[in-house]
């Protein structure tokens, strides 16, 4: 019941990307909406993931702009994955996945996960961002951008095989041509694992499977040297020394493999999941559950996704390792209270890194963040002025002056007068606690136009005696009463 629209200022950003301000509108993605976009007037995205935590549809966000689409389209056909290539907005890749029945959000990305990391994009982001959305508290998933904006001169097109442009017809052809059944995605066999490094990271596997690269040699066999530590610890000197030699063209030179060794012996390494060649053929789900795989306490999490909810007080949503983590603000501000947050609700640990690193993350986070806007009885200002009305207008208001006295609020000439006290424990009643004493008497004091909003009020009691009490007063809340019209009756004759 939502959608996604960026709005492209036209300045790019370091990493080459175009700066973006992305929002999500609570409205269904219509055939209107999509209209427009086809025709260059409205650009949107649609949120793969619905509220029940499926999707008939996921992508690959390939975000590398030096990428040679067509050799990516070429690798995708020669590992017969079942992905649509479409060239995103910025000159990276869309790789898609469509469906023709629903599966599970957490099935399409693991799936995906797999494809990403045999096609050596093991770091890209992966739609649906989360395996499940707290629809409950305002979350509503990520948009990826549509594909076949201004679709009759695109920029944003599906690629042939010799990455000519498809047509929007022969798009839409090739979408439905692809599609697969949840069994058949089941079924799906892509590159049977290895059988070296068993038990071992799929990307140490992957790039033994391919070849090491040489630029990346010695990143390798340092986390293959760790693996073989791990899973033959009495001879793996002997081990990473016959793997330089069987899976490195050319070999490493035998005194680095020694230096390498020698680092190992000095100190408790972890996997270097986030260096390259390492990255580029990562599957962190999957890796996790490996008897010689990373540890859970021993990796950063991969966070993304990041979504505000425009309330007041804001709440964020974060994807942490695909789970999606509910935040306040000063828990996605200070580390220690993320940790905290995420121990709460995922049970789970992350580990500590430096404070620069951790507000270079938050900035990254908050750069390409998606914003939803809330009406305004969802917010704090909204809710309260509902109770307010509700209190002054509810069957408890007072018949007389007097009742001020036992805190009913008290309705003359169009104001309505109340003690402040009783105005409190009506909020507390109903669960209303956000505000503090002083909150409550600015927006009182807002309501009368930023003026006095409290005084002295004078009235006789029922002995006919003056008797005084502070108050504070609003103009009389409109109950919304339906008048009913006029009606002549022209027939005299009975019902």
């Amino acid at each position: 019941m939502a959608h996604g629209r960026t709005v492209l200022p036209g300045n790019v950003q370091a990493n080459g990307k175009q700066a973006a301000n992305s929002k999500i509108i609570r409205e269904p993605l219509t055939l209107e909406i999509i209209e427009k976009h086809l025709a260059g007037e409205l650009g949107v995205g649609s949120i793969p993931i619905d509220e029940t935590n499926q999707c008939v549809f996921g992508a690959l966000d390939i975000d590398d702009y030096n990428l040679d689409l067509v050799q990516l389209k070429k690798k995708i056909t020669r590992l017969d994955l079942p992905l649509v290539t479409c060239r995103s907005k910025s000159g990276g890749a869309h790789c898609y996945l469509f469906m023709k029945e629903k599966i599970s959000a957490a099935e399409m990305r693991d799936r995906l996960a797999e494809f990403s990391s045999t096609l050596g994009f093991g770091n890209c982001e992966i739609f649906p961002k989360q395996v499940e959305v707290k629809t409950e508290r305002g979350d509503v998933g990520n948009f990826i951008n549509l594909p076949y904006f201004n679709a009759e001169y695109p920029t944003r097109y599906c690629l042939k095989e010799e990455g000519d442009a498809c047509t929007f017809e022969e798009f839409i052809e090739l979408v439905e041509k692809s599609r697969l059944s949840a069994k058949d995605l089941k079924n799906l066999k892509i590159n049977e694992e290895v059988d070296v490094l068993p038990g071992g990271p799929p990307c140490l596997q992957k790039l033994t499977e391919f070849g090491i690269p040489e630029g990346g040699r010695n990143t390798t066999l340092l986390n293959v040297g760790l693996y073989f530590k791990l899973a033959n610890p009495s001879e793996w000197r002997e081990k990473l020394e016959a793997h330089n030699q069987q899976h490195c063209t050319p070999a490493l030179p035998a005194v680095e493999i020694v230096t390498i060794q020698g680092q190992l012996d000095k100190k408790e390494y972890t996997y270097t999941c986030k260096q390259e060649p390492l990255s580029s053929h990562c599957n962190r789900g999957l890796c996790r559950g490996r008897k010689f795989g990373i540890r859970s306490h021993q990796a950063f999490p991969i966070l993304g996704g990041l979504t505000v909810v425009e309330s007041e007080p804001p709440v964020w949503f974060v994807d942490v390792d695909g789970a999606r983590l509910e935040l306040s603000t000063r828990q996605l501000q200070m580390q220690v209270e993320f940790q905290r947050a995420a121990m709460e609700q995922m049970y789970k640990m992350p580990p500590k890194v430096k404070d620069g690193e951790w507000r270079d993350l938050v900035d990254n986070l908050l750069e390409g963040a998606t914003r939803i806007s809330v009406p305004e009885e969802l917010t704090q200002k909204g809710q309260f002025q509902e109770l307010l009305e509700m209190f002054c207008t509810s069957r408890i208001r007072g018949q007389s002056p007097e009742e001020l006295m036992t805190g009913k609020p008290w309705t003359e000439e169009g104001i309505t007068y109340f003690k402040l006290t009783a105005l409190q424990e009506f909020l507390k009643r109903h669960g209303f606690t956000q505000y503090t004493r002083g909150q409550i008497t600015e927006r009182l004091k807002e309501i009368n136009g930023n003026d006095v909003a409290d005084k002295e009020y004078r009235f006789k009691d029922s002995r006919d005696k003056w008797r005084k009490v502070r108050v504070w007063f609003i103009p009389e809340p409109q109950r919304g009463e339906v008048e009913l019209p006029e009606v002549t009756f022209t027939s005299e004759e009975p019902f």
